[in-house]
């Protein structure tokens, strides 16, 4: 009994947790060229690899990705493959491609803005991988056959992964965004995240991996990526980050590298980096952000858990016996929990970074006592918004 406290201190973070000068000291490292012998050389602490060098394809691929993991686990975070595109003819072939999306989602109302950055900033696709499949499969088979994009992908999740994509185009004058960690717990409220048990945080950052590819040059007056290397380490990160001395931090001491086209980056989701501020007059500043995950993230069957909802949601209104702990339980065994995967250019997130999910609008549906006809609507369009375009 007298050990409860202790467990309890291992599993549970605090909703303040976090030691600046401990988080301080974890990223004021500088990297030693040597510990990473496959890179072409080491610029702002960050391992830059020649993608017309590196054994992506023969006997010293299993060497490079173990190389990769080493930089995106316990080293700086992130990983550039300078001309990871050889023939950026096939940028430019998807790069014609997504400006005719961005211009066709403008003229219909669809198209949806940053989570981390100011409204009107920029341009953006969701759910580019799809899109850009349709709309030309050729040009989309060139594109993602490239084997240092997949080499990557398989080092840090292994086979079997999940490629999404979402196009952000940064225009001139557009603002900075405040520093994050990214998808899973980067994308919660810290009332969230504090919910979750210790070795969950541990867990959110081998789950996904993030990444760029670079349609246009990026100078630094184009507002490149910031990151700050080594930060992925600083395990209260999801709690941390968002408080001002951790901002603070960031601003006077991230990392920006200018990037050429056909450049492609990928770094710990873990990591905290935000997009630039675009300060020239003439860049519209185009990469592909490359969210891949993990074929681990899902359950074992397929489950309607909307039908599942309409059908206990009358039932739990009429057993007045059960307490609402009890109700809790019932919605969280049965109801989908998470938002995600949803169709963001129909079901944006309104009011913070993620969509409500079918618990929480089951819960307040619950709450205010809303009927079993209106909230079977209320599902149904719900489900519409998920479906794909």
């Amino acid at each position: 009994m007298g050990q409860s406290g202790n467990h309890s201190n291992s599993v549970w973070l605090e909703a303040n947790g976090g030691d600046f000068e401990m988080f301080r000291q974890l990223v004021e490292k500088q990297v030693d060229p040597a510990t990473y012998p496959l890179a072409d050389r080491v610029v702002s602490n960050v391992p830059i690899y020649d993608g017309g060098t590196i054994d992506i394809t023969g006997d010293g691929r299993k060497a490079l990705m173990a190389e990769w993991v080493s930089v995106l686990k316990s080293g700086p975070g992130i990983v550039v493959i300078a001309g990871a595109f050889s023939d950026t003819k096939i940028v430019d072939r998807a790069t014609g491609v997504f400006e005719a999306l961005i211009a066709q989602e403008k003229e219909g109302g669809l198209g949806g803005n940053d989570h981390f950055a100011k409204p009107g900033s920029n341009d953006r696709i969701w759910n580019a991988l799809e899109k850009d499949c349709m709309a030309d499969p050729e040009g989309f088979a060139l594109y993602y056959a490239n084997p240092a994009i997949a080499t990557i992908c398989e080092a840090w999740l292994g086979p079997a992964y999940q490629m999404t994509a979402q196009v952000n185009c940064v225009n001139p004058g557009g603002a900075a965004q405040s520093a994050h960690r990214d998808y899973h717990m980067g994308f919660m409220a810290p009332e969230q995240i504090v919910r979750y048990p210790a070795h969950v945080h541990d867990i959110s950052p081998i789950l996904t991996l993030q990444g760029a590819v670079v349609h246009y040059d990026m100078p630094l007056e184009s507002g490149p990526t910031m990151y700050l290397p080594f930060s992925q380490r600083f395990f209260e990160g999801y709690l941390a980050f968002g408080r001002s001395e951790f901002q603070e931090y960031f601003a006077k001491n991230y990392t920006q590298l200018p990037l050429k086209k056909g450049d492609a980056v990928f770094f710990n989701p873990a990591l905290m980096h935000g997009a630039g501020s675009n300060v020239s007059s003439d860049i519209f500043r185009m990469a592909n952000l490359l969210q891949v995950s993990s074929a681990f993230g899902r359950a074992m069957e397929s489950v309607d858990r909307a039908s599942m909802a309409r059908t206990l949601y009358p039932v739990l209104q009429s057993m007045e016996e059960l307490s609402s702990a009890q109700i809790d339980a019932a919605i969280s065994a049965s109801v989908e929990g998470y938002p995600f995967p949803t169709n963001l250019d129909r079901d944006p997130p309104i009011g913070g970074l993620a969509p409500k999910s079918q618990q929480a609008h089951m819960r307040e549906a619950l709450e205010a006592g809303t009927s079993a006809e209106a909230f079977a609507k209320l599902l149904d369009q719900l489900e519409d918004k998920r479906r794909p375009n």
